[in-house]
């Protein structure tokens, strides 16, 4: 006998063409994704690129001037914000000021009709999930920024949506506490498995906390793909400069018996990766990748020749700036790495050699 298979899952969300005008302003241009149940789905972009609009059609505060959206396969085009199975934590957490932190969680529980007894376990079950069961009597006026945040994400998830829309919820946050919560948003979508939609304007952020994430500029998504996928390999110049610092290198890519090389401005030549096509590029290289050695020491590739003209101290890492005949070049070297201590030695003004494995360079073609 065989077993019938599970077919493909229903998206937690799908975007299909959706535009969004304001008069004659386009906030959002033909936008299409598709956002899988139980991601951790972040919107990066700069102010202005059509994130908050974007999550403001996902939850309902926003009409789609055309185009459709889909939630759990359901057409929702129509449907008010309390129609539609999901909930939103704002930037500046709309906590009611003359309830307790248990009350405040429950007020959802109670405008849905829940029995007590189950709004007042569910309240404490999702309270001790944010780790506050032991303030439920404060008021939200007692509580530090980083407490109210919790509360409003206790608030958001007591009421079990299948999507749960995150609005810069960290932005009012110092940074310290901002990288706390990083790492406790990241354990309660682990614990809970909702779908979480979040926007920021951080790409260490979005890095550090997402399992996709879609860049976003001028109302369009310019990419979409997983951390890793976007910070190694971006699809334009504005993905790599904006979710990490970038060398870019402006040639064309030529083939020969010795392999396939990137022909640079002043008779100067790298290794291109492999298999790339003959042509105008770009060629991208993190600053983390690249390595310094002396202006007489031959490197394992062909490098470029420099000056060091400033060597910066970062804390945890070490910036230097190398001028080539192609332009400035940044190394960033983390320290407590093999070649930290010895970079961080280098003196304005040194000769230096800047070069790269190959494999850690990305072609860009625009």
């Amino acid at each position: 006998m065989t077993l019938a298979t599970d077919g493909p899952r229903v998206p937690a969300i799908e975007l299909r063409h959706a535009t969004k005008r304001y008069g004659d302003a386009l906030a959002l241009d033909d936008v299409s994704m598709q956002i899988t149940a139980g991601e951790f789905f972040c919107l990066l972009g700069p102010s202005g690129c059509g994130k908050t609009t974007t999550l403001n059609l996902i939850g309902g505060f926003l009409p789609l001037t055309s185009g459709d959206l889909l939630i759990e396969g359901r057409m929702v085009n129509e449907l008010p914000p309390h129609r539609r199975n999901v909930n939103t934590v704002f930037q500046n957490y709309a906590l009611f000021p003359h309830m307790t932190v248990a009350e405040n969680v429950a007020f959802g529980l109670k405008m849905q009709g829940l029995p007590g007894d189950e709004v007042k376990r569910r309240a404490g079950e999702y309270l001790e999930l944010v780790g506050l069961s032991g303030l439920t009597g404060r008021l939200p006026s007692a509580l530090s920024g980083g407490q109210q945040q919790r509360v409003a994400l206790a608030r958001a998830l007591s009421k079990r949506p299948a999507v749960l829309l995150l609005d810069e919820p960290l932005g009012a946050l110092d940074l310290k506490l901002r990288k706390q919560m990083q790492t406790e948003l990241s354990r309660i979508h682990r614990q809970v498995g909702t779908t979480f939609v979040f926007v920021t304007h951080d790409q260490e952020e979005a890095l550090s906390m997402a399992t996709r994430i879609a860049i976003m500029s001028g109302g369009h998504v310019l990419q979409q793909g997983t951390p890793r996928e976007v910070y190694d390999r971006p699809a334009n110049r504005f993905v790599a400069n904006f979710v990490g610092d970038a060398n870019f290198l402006v040639g064309t890519v030529r083939r020969s018996d010795g392999g396939t090389s990137l022909e640079l401005a002043d008779g100067l030549s790298v290794d291109a990766p492999e298999g790339a096509a003959p042509g105008p590029a770009t060629l991208m290289v993190r600053p983390e990748f690249l390595k310094l050695g002396g202006a007489e020491t031959s490197a394992p590739v062909r490098g470029i020749p420099g000056r060091i003209v400033n060597v910066a101290f970062l804390g945890n890492h070490t910036r230097i700036t190398v001028a080539t005949a192609v332009g400035d070049m940044v190394v960033v070297r983390p320290h407590g790495t093999r070649d930290s201590t010895t970079d961080a030695q280098r003196e304005l003004g040194e000769e230096v050699c800047v070069w790269w494995h190959a494999e850690n360079a990305a072609l860009i073609r625009e």
